[in-house]
């Protein structure tokens, strides 16, 4: 008996690993493939749930690709609407790995041919580089798959004859509860639908348990599924919680109809009719995909309602940009940089716009808004550091730009200390002209967030900056004449002479320094033009923000 136990544990584990490492390296292969797809191709609820299940077919992982989405909502790369789709395609998608175990892994013995295959992968691993070494990988991690099932399939059959499972029946309503409570702490436990489905369907296949059982237990297995999910929205946004509950609702509502409905359906199949010729493993893998199509046919239908009852339990009372910062991002680079970019590009655009307000308004931020746009910074700076530097040459590039532009970000947000100066500023008419020429420039090449990532944008506002910057320079001494004269005509004190002059190089030092960042977003944006396909930068630096 410890022996079998030993072996389904091991098994469960052999299976674990193979499969995190097919779906962590498919991944890495796939490289911009998650985020070019679920960035392009979800412009609707179909294309939405068809991107999901082509995700979660590529990398063998529907966790995977939830987590990916709720990553992309994190970084504002996906919205709301867009990500219910998802969801439901990887559900969907997901099932795959079933019908690969039912028609592969349970109806031959692989274990042969699986040990080779982990040795060529190691191989494969050791001897070459980029994406042939991770492929490597794949190869093995399919091989620790299947040598994972095949070691199942004999610990299932040891249990089939020493442990009589009959007691956990299905003629009653709360014997069925139960097996769906077993399948749910499967689930949790293993933090895997995959693993626990396959020791299910392993499990049928040794006559351990009957197909009605089985059922039951996918059913459970499924709801517990979720739980990796929601461990994930600890801290983060509301849009990401409100993901996370799509995913959650998504499996309680498959699970209620697949309980009342699928699951009397298929047993009355299964007893009259030809289903009952198939084999009990194939027809559990089809359960298992009915189970997650009738879900959706539940729900695509209803999309515009869920959302909007998800939008009333789940408001979002909270506008600030840290939302974005959430951990979730940080899951792979790119969405981490994407998320990085956004709150950078927002807080800039909200340091010039209180430059333009106080300058044409008269309007000063109060101390809590100084104090929000330090609290950001400070998040940021964080932020940045949990990032794991690229790989990537254009990733890698666009992290550096992303340090670099921090530096003018806080630099500008030192200037903002002094910005009542612009009271002073606005009663003398050669400086005030000066700021309102900084302003007019602001307010031409600075519409929203999406002109931070245009190179011809931040060319034209460098350009114009340059000119400001220079003019400022021909003329400061002129200015500052002017401006003694000013103070000897009106007998203002020497304290006040000196609050003048310190306006004017004030003003000047936030020129040079609004220079200063276009400069270096605009060569940091030249670099990452010239390392990557011109459709790719449209991709980024336009659709996403």
């Amino acid at each position: 008996m410890f022996q079998s136990i030993a072996q389904l544990c091991g098994g469960i584990g052999l299976f674990l690993i193979g499969m995190t490492l097919m779906t962590d390296n498919l991944k890495n292969i796939a490289g911009d493939t998650l985020r070019q797809w679920l960035t392009k191709f979800t412009s609707t609820p179909f294309k939405a749930m068809l991107s999901g299940m082509g995700l979660t077919l590529l990398v063998q992982s529907s966790t995977a690709t939830i987590v990916t989405t709720i990553g992309f909502v994190s970084a504002g790369a996906l919205n709301f609407a867009q990500a219910i789709g998802v969801v439901i395609g990887a559900n969907i998608g997901t099932t795959s790995t079933g019908w690969i175990v039912a028609l592969l892994g349970v109806k031959f013995s692989l274990a042969m041919f699986a040990l080779p295959l982990i040795g060529l992968g190691a191989i494969m691993r050791l001897l070459l580089k980029g994406k042939a070494a991770l492929f490597g990988f794949v190869i093995a991690g399919f091989g620790l798959l299947f040598f994972g099932i095949d070691i199942l399939q004999t610990a299932m059959s040891d249990f089939s004859q020493n442990i009589d499972l009959s007691f956990l029946g299905y003629r009653n309503l709360w014997s069925k509860l139960l097996l769906v409570l077993i399948g749910i702490i499967l689930a949790v436990i293993l933090q895997s639908s995959s693993a626990t489905v396959t020791a299910t369907l392993a499990a049928v296949a040794t006559g351990t348990i009957d197909l009605s059982q089985a059922m039951y237990l996918v059913i459970g297995q499924n709801v517990g599924a979720v739980s990796i999910t929601v461990l994930s929205v600890i801290g983060a946004s509301v849009e990401v919680k409100r993901t996370v509950a799509v995913n959650v609702i998504f499996n309680i509502v498959s699970a209620i109809a697949a309980f009342f409905v699928l699951v009397p359906l298929f047993i009355w199949g299964y007893q009259y009719t030809w289903m009952g010729s198939l084999d009990a493993v194939i027809v559990l893998a089809a359960f298992h995909t009915a189970f997650s199509v009738f879900g959706a046919l539940l729900m695509m239908p209803n999309l515009t309602k869920i959302e909007c009852h998800i939008v009333k339990v789940l408001p979002d009372t909270s506008p600030s940009v840290l939302k974005y910062l959430s951990d979730a991002s940080l899951e792979h680079s790119t969405t981490a940089l994407q998320a990085a970019e956004r709150v950078i590009y927002i807080t800039l655009f909200n340091i010039f716009s209180i430059f333009n307000h106080a300058i044409r308004d008269d309007l000063l931020p109060n101390h809590l808004k100084l104090r929000q746009i330090d609290d950001v910074i400070q998040h940021l700076n964080t932020f940045l550091e949990k990032i794991i530097v690229p790989e990537k040459q254009f990733d890698k590039l666009r992290y550096l730009t992303l340090l670099r532009v921090t530096v003018y970000l806080r630099v500008l947000r030192s200037d903002l200390e002094t910005i009542k100066n612009i009271r002073l500023i606005r009663t003398q008419p050669i400086m005030y002209q000066l700021a309102l020429d900084y302003s007019n420039i602001l307010e031409n090449h600075i519409h929203d967030i999406n002109t931070f990532g245009s190179r011809e944008n931040i060319s034209d506002l460098r350009t114009e900056l340059s000119h400001l910057k220079k003019w400022t320079s021909v003329h400061r001494v002129e200015t500052r004449n002017h401006l003694q004269e000013y103070a000897v005509k009106q007998q203002l004190s020497a304290a006040k002479n000196l609050e003048l002059l310190s306006c004017q190089r004030w003003i000047e030092r936030v020129i040079a320094h609004t220079y200063k960042f276009s400069n270096v977003l605009f060569e940091s944006l030249t670099e990452i033009y010239q390392s990557e396909d011109p459709t790719v930068i449209e991709v980024l630096y336009h659709d996403k923000l």
